[in-house]
């Protein structure tokens, strides 16, 4: 990615999805000579805090920051990516444990543990054994309402797919992608992020993100996601097989199947998709409304059910986002008694050594 973009930049690189817990933090590690480090440590004990100091250190010097926000807590940062230096800091614990393949080497683990005092914590073990649970308890619950919802949105875009012109939709990308993206001489290369996610907060989608990064938006406004996972997977296969570097931006209802977004920063480009999850509202985009691929008689026959899909799916991830509140106030209630019993000041110590071997001393 090219310096000259605005400094922030926001993503998640994990969110609990209907097939449970989804992270990207191991594509990241395979990314083209990144650095990794990876912060161990307990809840509370300042992970978090120490990522954002070393994000506002290259912030004030000019760097380009990517802040990488945790889906149970967007407030929190699960990490901190420096492209430019091609280094990245990542929170290597639960749900997104992490161990380094070549220690020393790609990989440097940078521990907090020795800043909690065991001894303070040890007359409070029943109690954090028990929140342990209970929060593990309400992020299950939570994971089960999401993959309910995940089956009837998954329903309502095969409905969408039997009145979809897929041909038509070819036809479209390229012209589309003869128009916006010029070959070049290089290879394609890819990034995988997060631009929105299911959070305590509910759906939240970084759409600042894109407008840092891009000045033109295509914007595919389709309310079922049969059309726009072909308009997008058509896309990425254009952009790579015309050399340029994208960045990849998954569904956070169905990851592994489906593309939302896709960046291209050094065209100033985006690729959005427009629904009821994820709204994107920008001025003067190019937009797309997908109904034009479908045959609008036929999808009227479903109806009722993909109206009953939609209302059912809202609530049940209106649900998952109140047990993933409830999940956070016990996350938030364990932090107490770990940060009664860290010692802070050995944690200054460790981001002072983390901004050195990032070069932001």
């Amino acid at each position: 990615m090219e310096n000259a973009r605005p400094v922030f930049v926001d993503f998640f690189l994990g969110a609990t999805t209907p097939a449970g817990f989804k992270g990207y933090f191991e594509p990241l590690r395979r990314e083209p000579g990144m650095q990794m480090y990876l912060i161990k440590s307990g809840p509370g004990c300042g992970k978090s805090t120490l990522m954002k100091r070393l994000a506002r250190t290259a912030e004030q010097q000019g760097e380009t920051v990517e802040r990488v926000h945790c889906a149970s807590d967007p407030d929190s940062l699960d990490g901190v990516i420096l492209p430019a230096r091609h280094k990245a800091i990542v929170d290597a614990t639960a749900p997104h444990v992490m161990e380094p393949d070549a220690p020393g080497a790609d990989e440097v683990v940078v521990s907090l543990y020795h800043t909690i005092d065991a001894e303070a914590l040890h007359p409070h073990a029943d109690d954090v054994r028990a929140l342990f649970a209970r929060n593990a308890m309400l992020r299950s619950r939570a994971a089960r309402y999401i993959a309910s919802a995940g089956s009837l949105l998954l329903d309502s875009r095969r409905a969408e797919a039997c009145s979809a012109n897929f041909e038509k939709v070819r036809r479209y990308v390229k012209r589309l992608c003869a128009r916006v993206l010029p070959r070049t001489e290089t290879f394609g290369s890819e990034e995988l992020r997060l631009l929105s996610a299911i959070t305590p907060k509910g759906e939240v989608f970084y759409q600042g993100t894109a407008q840092a990064l891009a000045d033109k938006f295509v914007v595919f406004r389709d309310d079922y996601g049969a059309v726009s996972r072909l308009l997008l997977e058509l896309i990425r296969a254009e952009a790579l097989a015309r050399g340029h570097h994208i960045i990849t931006c998954p569904c956070a209802m169905h990851p592994e199947d489906k593309i939302d977004h896709i960046l291209i920063p050094e065209l100033r480009l985006a690729f959005l998709t427009d629904n009821r999850w994820h709204p994107v509202q920008l001025p003067g985009v190019q937009a797309v409304r997908c109904t034009r691929f479908l045959d609008r008689e036929n999808l009227a026959a479903y109806r009722a059910r993909l109206r009953f899909n939609e209302r059912a799916a809202a609530e049940l991830l209106e649900q998952a986002c109140a047990l993933m509140a409830q999940a956070k106030s016990c996350h938030d209630e364990l932090e107490t008694y770990y940060r009664a019993a860290v010692d802070f000041a050995k944690v200054d110590e460790a981001a002072k050594e983390c901004a050195g071997l990032f070069g932001l001393e």
